[in-house]
Formats: structure tokens, sequence, C-alpha cells
């Protein structure tokens, strides 16, 4: 087995969606901060049905604490809902909002 090379190891993804009060109050900008804070990356949009997805890609341990803020949000926002299901790593580099 070959290790992997420093700053790759133990990459994971995971796609969130994100329920509630959760566009229009900041949410996507919140995500940014504490996911550059993290050092993770990947995305976050706005769906049509209102939620925000959100493509994270980071070690087990910063996606979890991802996770946890993602439940938070921002002061205006109200998150009812938070689905999470692991992807295949892309390989983004920073974090981005689309």
């Amino acid at each position: 087995m070959v290790g992997s090379p420093a700053g790759e190891r133990d990459v994971t993804a995971n796609r969130y969606i994100v329920a509630g009060r959760v566009q229009g109050v900041g949410y996507r900008y919140f995500v940014l901060q504490q996911a550059e804070a993290l050092g993770v990356t990947g995305f976050a949009r706005n769906l049509p049905d209102g939620s925000v997805e959100v493509v994270a890609e980071g070690t087990e341990e910063l996606l979890k604490k991802l996770g946890g803020r993602l439940r938070e949000g921002p002061a205006f926002s109200t998150v009812t809902g938070l689905e999470c299901e692991p992807i295949a790593p892309r390989g983004d580099s920073g974090f981005q909002i689309r």
C-alpha cells in the first residue's frame, strides 16, 4: 500500500443539504468563512427549493466540525434540517460561493 502525500491523507468529502431559513440571510457567506477557517475546500450554493447545498472536502474531523457549524448557521438563519451524504473527493482548491 502506497502512502498518501502529506496534506492529502485521510481526505474525504461530503454533500450537505441545509434546509430552513438559509437563503437571503448570509448563510453561504457564513459557510465560506467557516470552511476557510477550518481549511476545508468545496462550494456552497442556493438550490431552487430554498435549501443550500454545501460540498466540502477535508479530513473526517474537519468535516465533522463543519457539519456542526452548518447546523448552527449565522444569526439570522434558522436551520431545520441537515442531510449529509459522503461523496468522492473532487480535488477542489479553496472554497467558493456559487
